[in-house]
């Protein structure tokens, strides 16, 4: 363990929750890694088997880079020298899976988990700050919401924590039941049902059960946080009670919500809105804009709320939030004609997160003579009825009164089909294709919002126009 670390595991706390042998100078450790790019000396090293990579190639270079130890399955451990710090188990990530129980097992925190077809990152984040002006706050990194991100989220759960937030994503029916028992929240917020991901359902209702699978994990006497305002409520609430959910918050803007919200001021780089916070009546800003992240932060207050945080500390901490990665990241282009803004939105797309972006282009504002630009890629995963879905954006689009867009991929096409043509900027098959399109027709003064699920490829885009237009360092002074 490096010096001045702070200690996570004891080296035979850690071998005891996994069952492992220890071999070689193994140390106490004080943090958990699977990715030898971005270890922190002392940190323990989990050589995972994925897909495409397997970390026992990779143990070697953890070691080197100040690993206190490698976990490593028992049957590769011949393949490392005697004097190597390793603990050797049956399974790695059954061992990881196994030290994330018995992190939940040592904590006092109040955990709450997140799930839902979208908001979840931005929920955690949001968590993050508002619980973590209370008291010591530990949540997930990026998105790491899957089997093997849930666990290393847990694992590296600190005994001192007060807090945790841990996000939990899914694809597939039946995926979050078991990491919902191994997180165990007191709190299980569900942001939204929409149709994300809806080509493994059968239906939207499909989808709706699958995010209750949270609630399989709720700690007895635990609490669901729920959308009043999504269609969907109804069968929730009806799913939640079948499972013996203790009590069940709403939130939204509906009448008799118990954290309603007031009044909202949706501004180009803020929301402002008043809360009503199961009586308490809360005033906060936060610096990000659109509906959607309104809608969130009820979410956040309620679970806040329930977990006996502090309210007027939470809305402080939330004045400090910011967009993750694709997620509404503004940024400046440098052209012949002056300066233009991108928002970067490339980290993935559905029929809702699409809307809501738009929304937020509607009201971002633009230089003299600039316009409004849409830069739109393939949703991915919506089944049969992509094609509609896409083609339906063409509302959204003329409400939020876009000026030009330009659509990429082939389900794309059909909202290309759809839109005036006063309003289509270009078309391509591929976003490699779109992107010298792009670049020749925006101008000074314009906003451009980039858009589409990871496959699209528009995050590529993003930062092919990012550095084709960078701003100089003078230019910011």
């Amino acid at each position: 363990m490096s010096t001045g670390a702070q200690r996570l595991y004891r080296l035979d706390e850690i071998a005891a929750a996994m069952g492992a042998t220890v071999r070689g100078p193994a140390t106490d450790v004080s943090g958990i890694s699977i990715d030898s790019r971005t270890l922190v000396p002392g940190d323990a090293f989990f050589a995972i088997a994925g897909e495409n990579a397997d970390g026992h190639d990779y143990v070697e270079k953890a070691l080197a880079a100040g690993a206190a130890l490698a976990v490593v399955a028992r049957e590769k451990a011949d393949r490392f020298g005697a004097d190597a710090p390793l603990l050797l188990v049956d399974d790695v990530l059954g061992g990881l899976i196994d030290l994330a129980r018995a992190a939940r097992a040592r904590s006092h925190a109040g955990i709450v988990a997140v799930t839902g077809s979208v908001g979840k990152t931005t929920t955690k984040e949001a968590l993050r700050l508002a619980l973590g002006a209370d008291g010591e706050t530990h949540a997930s990194a990026a998105s790491y919401n899957n089997h093997w991100g849930v666990p290393l989220s847990l694992a590296r759960l600190p005994a001192t924590a007060r807090y945790g937030v841990l996000e939990i994503g899914m694809n597939h029916p039946g995926e979050i039941s078991p990491l919902t028992r191994l997180v165990r929240p007191q709190v299980a917020i569900i942001t939204t049902v929409e149709p994300v991901h809806i080509a493994q359902f059968s239906g939207i209702e499909e989808i709706a059960d699958a995010k209750a699978e949270i609630f399989d994990g709720l700690e007895p006497g635990g609490s669901a946080v729920l959308n009043l305002d999504n269609p969907l409520f109804p069968r929730l609430k009806a799913t939640a009670m079948a499972k013996g959910v203790a009590r069940i918050v709403t939130f939204g803007e509906a009448a008799g919500a118990d954290v309603r919200l007031e009044t909202a001021s949706l501004q180009p780089a803020c929301s402002v809105m008043v809360v009503s916070v199961m009586g308490t009546k809360v005033t906060l800003k936060v610096p990000m804009p659109g509906r959607h992240i309104v809608q969130n932060m009820l979410a956040v207050l309620a679970a806040a709320k329930l977990l006996g945080a502090d309210l007027a500390l939470a809305a402080i901490g939330l004045a400090h939030l910011t967009p993750p990665p694709g997620r509404g990241v503004p940024i400046q282009l440098a052209l012949k004609s002056g300066t233009a803004t991108l928002i970067d939105e490339s980290y993935n797309a559905n029929p809702a997160s699409m809307r809501a972006a738009l929304d937020v282009l509607s009201r971002t504002p633009v230089g003299p003579r600039g316009r409004r630009i849409a830069v739109l890629g393939d949703m991915l995963e919506l089944g049969e009825g992509a094609a509609a879905m896409h083609a339906g954006l063409a509302q959204a689009i003329k409400d939020g009164k876009i000026d030009t867009v330009f659509c990429c991929g082939p389900l794309m096409h059909a909202l290309w089909q759809e839109l005036p043509s006063e309003r289509r900027g270009g078309y391509a098959q591929h976003a490699t294709h779109l992107e010298p399109m792009v670049a020749a027709a925006i101008r000074g003064g314009d906003t451009l919002m980039v858009k589409g699920s990871n496959g699209s490829r528009m995050g590529p885009l993003v930062k092919s126009l990012s550095e084709r237009f960078r701003m100089s360092e003078d230019a910011l002074f």
